[in-house]
């Protein structure tokens, strides 16, 4: 996965990969999350966000299965 940086306090970088549909995140302090089973219109409203941290908590974290990587 390419990822893109981004501007949030909470969030780093993140990543998409719509053939296996894997959001992936870098938080501030270098730890990765991949998220699966998430839907192409998830990670375009993530990367549109006026806040990207809160759009995370609403709509990603404990909605879809995720796993540490990093």
């Amino acid at each position: 996965m390419n990822y893109q940086p981004v501007s949030s306090s909470n969030l780093r970088a993140v990543a998409y990969d719509s053939f296996t549909q894997t959001l992936g995140i870098i938080f501030k302090g270098n730890t990765e999350y991949h998220y699966y089973g998430v839907p192409q219109s998830v990670y375009l409203g993530l990367m549109r966000a006026s806040s990207h941290g809160s759009y995370h908590a609403a709509h990603i974290k404990d909605v879809y299965r995720y796993r540490r990587v990093a």
